[in-house]
C-alpha cells in the first residue's frame, strides 16, 4: 500500500515502448528531429492552437524555473500561493534562474489564492517606487499543493486581474491531467483561453517516465529565443530530444494522460472514502484529484502504520496520500479490510 507520491509510481508500458520505438537511427539533435516535430502536430490537437512554442524539460523544477525566469526580472517579484511547489518544494530554483527575483507569497484557503489577498498585491505594485519590488508575473498551481482544483473560470477570472495589472501568468501544471479531469474543462478552456501566458505542463506523475513541457502561447512566443538561450546555459537542452517528445506522444495518444489520470482520481476518492468511513477521520482539503488530505483517526493511523503502508505526515498534524495510474484494485481492496 504504497501512497507516497505518484513520482513513485512506474512509466506507464505505452511510454517504454514508445521509447524503444524510436530508439533506431540518426536523428538531429536538440529537437530538430522528426518526433519532436510530430509532438508539435499532437499539441496542436492537444491544445485546440498552434499559437505557441514549446521546449522539453525532465524535471519540473526546472520547467517551472525557466518559464519564469523569462518574464520576471532580477528585481521583480512573482505572485504565488504561500504553499506553491516554487515556494516551498524548489529550493530557491525560480529566485536562481530569474537571478534574484522575488516571490511574493500570498494567503488562500486549500493552497488557492484568496481573491483579496490577489487584488490586494496588484493595486500596491508600485513599478516607479524604488523601496518595493514590483511584481511582473501571476503564477497559478492546478491542481494546487492541496490537490484542489481551480475551475477555468477561476482562472480565466484570476488572469484577467493579473493582465490589466500588465503582469504576465504563469500556470504550474504538475498535475494538470488531474485537474482537467476533475473540472471537466478541456486542456484549451483551462490555460491560453483562459489568459494563460506560460504553462508547465506535466506529464511525468501522469505517467510518463521524465518528460515536463515549457509552452508559450501568443505574445509570450516572442520569449522562445530566450527561453532556448536559458535552457542551454542552465544545462537544460536535452539533446536527443526525441526521446522526451516520444513520451509526451506516447501519453497524449487516444488522450492516454486524460484516461490515466481519471484512474488516479477515482481512486484517491475511494481511499478517502473508507479513511473517512470510521466517523473520525477528517479531510482537511476537498479531494478534487488523486490527493488525499486528512486527520487520520488513532485507530486508522495505527492500522496503516502497522501494515507497512506508505505515506507522509503533513501540515497541522495531517497525513498526505497520493494514487496513481497504477494504484491497483487490490490496494484498495486491501485498504478496506484493514480500516474493517
Amino acid at each position: 500500500m504504497n501512497f507516497s507520491s505518484d513520482t513513485s509510481a512506474p512509466a506507464h508500458p505505452a511510454v517504454l515502448e514508445a521509447l524503444a520505438g524510436v530508439n533506431n537511427g540518426m536523428q538531429p539533435s536538440y529537437g530538430a528531429d522528426e518526433v519532436t516535430t510530430r509532438l508539435r502536430d499532437e499539441l496542436t490537437r492537444v491544445l485546440e492552437t498552434d499559437d505557441f512554442d514549446f521546449w522539453l524539460c525532465a524535471s519540473g523544477t526546472a520547467a517551472n524555473a525557466l518559464a519564469l525566469s523569462c518574464f520576471c526580472p532580477p528585481m521583480g517579484a512573482i505572485l504565488c500561493h504561500e504553499e506553491a511547489h516554487i515556494a516551498r518544494d524548489e529550493r530557491s530554483a525560480p529566485e536562481f534562474f530569474t537571478g534574484g527575483g522575488k516571490l511574493q507569497l500570498l494567503p488562500g484557503e486549500g493552497a488557492q489564492i484568496d481573491e483579496t489577498a490577489l487584488r490586494e498585491a496588484i493595486a500596491g505594485i508600485k513599478p516607479d517606487f524604488v523601496h518595493e519590488t514590483p511584481a511582473h508575473v501571476l503564477s497559478l498551481t492546478n491542481l494546487t499543493e492541496s490537490g484542489t482544483a481551480y475551475p477555468a473560470a477561476q482562472v480565466k477570472h484570476f488572469s484577467a486581474l493579473a493582465k490589466d495589472a500588465g503582469l504576465t501568468v504563469h500556470l504550474d501544471g504538475a498535475r494538470f491531467a488531474n485537474a482537467l479531469v476533475s473540472t471537466g474543462a478541456s486542456p484549451a478552456e483551462i490555460s491560453w483561453k483562459a489568459g494563460i501566458d506560460v504553462l508547465t505542463l506535466g506529464l511525468t506523475k501522469t505517467g510518463a517516465m521524465g518528460c515536463e513541457i515549457i509552452i508559450l502561447f501568443g505574445s509570450a512566443r516572442q520569449k522562445f529565443n530566450e527561453l532556448k538561450a536559458r535552457a542551454k546555459r542552465a544545462g537544460h537542452m536535452p539533446p536527443k530530444m526525441r526521446y522526451l517528445a516520444a513520451q509526451a506522444i506516447a501519453m497524449f495518444a487516444d488522450d492516454r494522460w486524460l484516461s490515466l489520470a481519471t484512474t488516479a482520481n477515482q481512486r484517491a476518492r475511494e481511499v478517502s472514502n473508507l479513511l473517512c468511513r470510521d466517523g473520525e477521520t477528517e479531510l482537511v482539503h476537498p479531494v478534487h484529484g488523486n490527493e488525499i488530505f486528512v486527520r487520520l483517526s488513532d485507530i486508522n493511523l495505527r492500522a496503516l502504520t502497522e501494515a507497512g503502508a506508505t505515506f507522509y505526515p503533513w501540515i497541522g498534524g495531517s497525513h498526505r496520500l497520493v494514487t496513481s495510474w497504477c494504484t491497483p484494485q487490490e490496494t484498495i481492496d486491501r485498504l478496506s479490510e484493514l480500516l474493517a
